[in-house]
């Protein structure tokens, strides 16, 4: 999709007593390049607090976050004794008892590899809730944007590095048509999970209305369970959620060597670069927040300690990306990886193959 205008800096909101605004919840582990970036561009569009869990870091992940908080833009807590089934659904389970989440007007729990482009108005949350104004829940589903040739870690934005994706219309595999939600805080459900609010109350059963990111209504096929779209339930005129799963090869070998948030037991390997790197298409439009997202950025990391975490963040994942290139096995994956050529058709048929074999 071609380039337009960039948009005009957002408003600062004025929020209504103990109110926390739009709030994302989020697990991380071992992303600190990402995060300022990250932070910076949902700031830009209208997010008011971040609740951030971490755990296992050793790239400065968690220092980056305390000084964000100790700047007063982040809450962050430390999720090292998370039980269960994965770290994030223990963090999420945790979240509820938080204030920041309790007074929150939306909810969205979305991780560092995605950013919610709103395709509507001035490109804000608020122009997107103004096009939807009885929505409860919205579902953002997925855009899957490849590592577009890109083999090397740089600090260079995400969102400005990375145009190509998968096509609109891909109703198979069925990870490409995975949806993320965001939801007004009206305690209709009892739990967040990973793609979407669970447990609907009774009382609430005909008070939620969910649309799509055309902004239509998809109660009926989601309101109790569901975290993809489907040929009927897709949508994206208003509003995508880009998902860079990838970034560069070199970032993709670092996140196989880190592992799942979720499903812990399962591996990140060819068959994961597969599914994810979609390079058919082209996508643009989120590049029009480049302005906004830089001035922000650019706003954060004037703090030298914050600045100077940044840099180590970086430097980290570069070393970590020369030592795993070093190791036959990442060395074996990072060239498989590159020399995968395959059309969108094809692409389809492998991932298929693989659900058959699982």
């Amino acid at each position: 999709e071609d380039s337009a205008a960039p948009y005009p800096p957002a408003p600062p909101r004025n929020l209504p007593g103990d109110s926390t605004g739009n709030v994302i919840v989020g697990c991380m582990k071992n992303e600190a390049p990402y995060i300022v970036e990250w932070v910076a561009y949902h700031r830009a569009i209208g997010v008011d607090n971040f609740l951030i869990y971490t755990n296992g870091c050793e790239d400065g992940t968690s220092e980056l976050l305390d000084r964000l908080q100790e700047m007063g833009v982040l809450q962050h807590r430390n999720n090292d004794d998370w039980k269960g089934n994965s770290p994030q659904q223990h963090a999420l389970n945790q979240s509820l008892k938080e204030p920041v989440i309790r007074n929150a007007e939306w909810i969205i729990h979305i991780d560092v590899d995605e950013f919610m482009n709103v395709r509507t108005g001035d490109g804000t949350l608020e122009a997107l809730f103004a096009a939807v104004p009885d929505a409860t829940n919205i579902a953002m589903t997925w855009r899957l944007f490849g590592h577009d040739g890109v083999t090397e870690l740089n600090d260079d934005f995400v969102i400005d590095q990375f145009e190509s994706c998968a096509p609109k219309f891909c109703p198979k595999p069925h990870t490409v048509w995975g949806f993320k939600t965001m939801f007004r805080n009206i305690g209709a459900y009892e739990k967040i999970s990973c793609h979407r609010p669970n447990k609907l109350r009774e009382d609430f059963a005909d008070r939620v209305k969910w649309v799509n990111g055309s902004g239509k209504d998809i109660t009926k096929a989601v309101a109790q369970k569901g975290w993809r779209s489907s040929k009927k339930s897709i949508g994206y005129d208003l509003l995508q959620l880009n998902h860079y799963a990838l970034r560069s090869a070199e970032s993709f070998l670092i996140k196989r060597q880190r592992g799942r948030a979720l499903h812990v037991d399962r591996s990140i390997g060819l068959n994961y670069w597969i599914r994810m790197d979609w390079c058919d298409y082209r996508d643009v439009t989120i590049k029009r927040n480049v302005p906004r997202l830089r001035a922000e950025y650019d706003r954060l990391l004037a703090d030298p300690e914050l600045a100077r975490w940044h840099r180590h963040g970086m430097e980290w994942h570069r070393a970590k990306a020369r030592e795993l290139r070093a190791k036959p096995e990442f060395h074996e994956l990072y060239t498989q990886a590159l020399a995968v050529d395959l059309n969108e058709t094809e692409r389809v048929a492998y991932a298929l193959a693989l659900d058959l074999e699982t």
